[in-house]
C-alpha cells in the first residue's frame, strides 16, 4: 500500500476510534491503482476524494495528507 493511503487509514480511524483494519477498503471509494499511479507520476499533483464522511487531500510532491470532517 502507498504510505500516503496508509496514513489516510490511520488518520480516519484515529478520529472515528477504531482499528483501520475495521475500516472499508479504499478500492470500494475509488481507482486506487490509478490514485498511486498519480501519487507516484513526476508530475506534482493535488488528490481530493470523499471517504467515511471525511475530505481527504493528498499533495504528490510533499506526500502530505489531509483529512478533514465532511462539515469543515
Amino acid at each position: 500500500m502507498h504510505p500516503a493511503l496508509a496514513t489516510v487509514l490511520a488518520r480516519v480511524a484515529a478520529r472515528e476510534g477504531c482499528e483501520r483494519t475495521v475500516l472499508p477498503p479504499l478500492y470500494e471509494t475509488g481507482d486506487t491503482e490509478a490514485l498511486i499511479a498519480l501519487l507516484e507520476s513526476p508530475t506534482t499533483v493535488t488528490v481530493r476524494f470523499e471517504y467515511e464522511g471525511y475530505r481527504v487531500v493528498i499533495e504528490s510532491g510533499s506526500l502530505e495528507v489531509e483529512v478533514i470532517d465532511s462539515g469543515g
